[in-house]
């Protein structure tokens, strides 16, 4: 089992920047890719950024491309999600998500067995 907690989340203006954060516990180490992904009231859920965790290689949505950094800190078994130029469309629950899959479509969230308990972020206008 792993255990996600995110945090960081709240109210910016557009154009501002918020950093969201990701503490992972428990059996960590099976863990293969870890993914932000975001809600919208009335909208499904949708994939932000992955990234592999071995190797750091990542992934983004288009909308968040320039905007956004996911990173990760293996030591501390951390991730990130570095937003800046925010705009009031990325108002949204943000969570947090991770697998042991090693081979894995990274934009599907069925994809991810493990998720946080989510963080507001809103934009406004």
């Amino acid at each position: 089992q792993v255990q996600l907690v995110e945090s960081g989340g709240g109210l910016v203006q557009a154009g501002g920047s918020l950093r969201l954060s990701c503490a992972a516990s428990g059996r960590t180490s099976s863990t293969s890719f870890m993914a932000w992904f975001r809600q919208a009231p009335g909208k499904e859920r949708e994939f932000v950024a992955a990234i592999r965790w071995s190797t750091g290689f990542t992934w983004y949505v288009d909308s968040v491309k320039g905007r956004f950094t996911i990173s990760r800190d293996n030591a501390k078994n951390t991730m990130s999600l570095q937003m800046n130029n925010l705009k009031p469309e990325d108002t949204a629950v943000y969570y947090c998500a991770a697998t042991e899959k090693t081979s894995i479509v990274v934009a599907t969230a069925s994809q991810y067995g493990y998720w946080g308990q989510g963080t507001q972020v809103t934009v406004s206008s």
